[in-house]
């Protein structure tokens, strides 16, 4: 008749497999497991991101007034995930909407010149609203003087404005031509969002930005 005989691990046994556990865990599945998180949240933020920018824009080019404090609430509520702070005090993510225009000999003997002016013939910014922290990033295509609800003045041979001024010029747009035709002079909108990338921020020292631009 035989007996049965049990091994008894003994306690050195108990604590190797528990180290290799371990180590499976921390070098295999623990990295994988953070980076479909960090995947995830990226997808999220990005979707979010393209989505606002192009609601705030077509909002803004149908003359929402994003100066005033009630709409810009109205946009942050858009998706919290994203942290703007209407106040500017704080907040993850900046949107910054800008009216452009093409400079025409009209508008510069409309604004005292006597034909052209320095600007002439080229795209300026009419008006420029930020929405969120601006300190967090600027603009793509400039930045302009603008006042409390961010027009930029005419200007006139003595006094500043997007006639004269060369901090209206429009830097970096694309090809789409903005000129005066026989319906009257034609606008450009564009809507910019930045904002700082979520999630495990320790995997990517350097930050990052998730980003969106539209033109209308």
């Amino acid at each position: 008749m035989k007996t049965a005989t049990h091994r008894q691990r003994r306690p050195a046994e108990h604590g190797g497999t528990l180290m290799e556990f371990v180590i499976c865990v921390g070098l295999l599945w623990l990295p994988i497991f953070l980076g479909a998180v960090q995947f995830g949240l990226n997808l999220i933020q990005s979707i979010q991101v393209t989505q606002v920018c192009r609601d705030s824009g077509h909002m803004y080019a149908y003359g929402i007034n994003f100066s005033q404090s009630s709409n810009q609430y109205l946009l942050a509520s858009f998706s919290p995930m994203l942290n703007i702070d209407p106040t500017g005090a704080g907040g993850s993510s900046v949107v910054i909407l800008s009216t452009v225009q093409y400079v025409t000999a009209a508008q510069c003997v409309a604004g005292g010149y006597t034909s052209t002016c320095p600007n002439y013939g080229l795209l300026v910014f009419t008006n420029q609203q930020i929405i969120g922290n601006s300190g967090l990033h600027a603009s793509l295509f400039g930045t302009p003087t603008t006042d409390a609800y961010g027009n930029v003045a005419q200007g006139t041979p003595t006094t500043a404005g997007y006639l004269n001024q060369s901090s209206a010029l429009v830097a970096n747009y694309p090809g789409i031509s903005l000129s005066s035709g026989s319906t009257g002079q034609q606008y450009g909108y564009i809507s910019e969002l930045y904002s700082q990338n979520l999630g495990l921020k320790w995997l990517y020292p350097g930050g990052g930005w998730t980003t969106s631009i539209n033109y209308f």
